[in-house]
């Protein structure tokens, strides 16, 4: 069988679904359809045939995503696909458009609903629209939380039948192995994602002058990508001693390794990576009660949830953590961990993925 992925990012298939991609091509022909960037050259050198793909992932130019349906169409004529699999909005939407117009089976992965639905108005009820046609045909629709694929059933988008539920991408525990908690008397939290509203940064700083004010013994820690103009922000923050910017990371392990806590105070989420991959490390987490987060944290076992777009109620919550014990932080670090074996073991995700995908 060959098997055509279309994404939008290469660091993103590289980072989460590299062991899927190999386990499909173990038994078939596996093509790939995305920009050239980071981590790119990893597909080529273990032989994919790959297909470069620009695409304008935040803008709404009508030119631009006619040419990439274009693409799409393009692509498949050439590869000749038995099934498509796409991820993130604009693939599953042109994409699935371009597979559906094909007649070739293919499978979208939900892996957020985006800012669309976010913010609402006429801009949901356009990407509800342009989904309803592209998913029509669809073989199977994975989301990696029950309440994404509550929106798509309540919406018409896709019936229940052609639904499943999966635990995110999961997570490599060989990859993200377990350390110990480090004795340090100051609580340490950090901050893994992109810099920008959606992920609740505007409270996190918030929250975070409020602990300095209080004189409460910690500090925070932020690493990611400016995805909006935040720069001064950060800079006077900085300047301020109430946290400390380390820009983008190619590796995010040696901050999860000198932290106690992962923040993650976001607005919407498929389903967390870098929660999962914290936790896998034994962190304690602290995020905000949605889907796509809410799955990783057991509340009061290994970490607290707190109320979205809320800085008070996530105040809250770090001046909760920063006054337990070290010996309950790092209890709460192995039930992250444990969480994580239980019910994200990558292994299985990826095997009850290509169980459904070739059903």
């Amino acid at each position: 069988m060959k098997i055509l992925v279309i994404a939008n990012n290469a660091g993103g298939l590289y980072g989460f679904r590299k062991e899927l991609i190999n386990g499909l091509a173990e038994n078939n022909t596996v093509g790939i359809a995305v920009p050239r960037g980071r981590h790119f050259e990893y597909f080529e050198n273990r032989g994919y045939e790959i297909f470069e793909t620009d695409i304008d992932r935040r803008g709404m130019n009508p030119f631009k995503d006619r040419a990439l349906y274009a693409k799409y169409r393009k692509i498949i004529k050439e590869f000749e696909p038995d099934l498509i699999v796409t991820y993130t909005v604009k693939c599953n939407i042109y994409g699935g458009m371009a597979a559906r117009r094909a007649k070739i089976p293919y499978a979208v992965n939900i892996t957020g609903l985006g800012t669309a639905f976010e913010r609402g108005g006429w801009l949901k009820k356009l990407v509800i629209a342009m989904y309803k046609i592209a998913l029509k045909k669809v073989k199977v629709c994975f989301f990696e939380n029950e309440g994404n694929r509550k929106v798509f059933t309540d919406n018409k988008i896709v019936p229940a039948e052609k639904c499943v539920v999966l635990p995110g991408a999961g997570v490599n525990l060989e990859e993200y192995p377990y350390l110990e908690y480090t004795s340090d008397s100051t609580c340490r939290f950090l901050f893994i994602g992109r810099i920008m509203k959606e992920k609740g940064v505007e409270e996190l700083f918030s929250a975070a002058r409020r602990c300095k004010e209080e004189g409460l013994d910690c500090r925070f820690d932020f690493i990611g990508g400016f995805e909006e103009n935040y720069k001064d922000k950060i800079d006077e923050l900085q300047q301020e001693g109430i946290l400390r910017y380390h820009g983008f990371q190619n590796d995010i392990k040696p901050f999860v390794a000198d932290c106690d806590c992962v923040v993650l105070p976001s607005y919407h989420e498929g389903m967390s990576n870098t929660l999962l991959e914290s936790a896998a490390m034994g962190r304690a987490l602290i995020a905000s009660d949605i889907p796509g987060c809410r799955e990783a944290v057991v509340a009061g076992e290994n970490g607290f949830l707190c109320a979205r777009k809320d800085a008070e109620d996530l105040y809250r919550r770090l001046s909760e953590f920063i006054a337990l014990d070290p010996a309950r932080k790092a209890e709460m670090g192995k039930s992250s961990r444990k969480l994580m074996e239980d019910r994200f073991d990558k292994r299985r995700v990826v095997a009850k993925t290509i169980e459904e995908m070739m059903a």
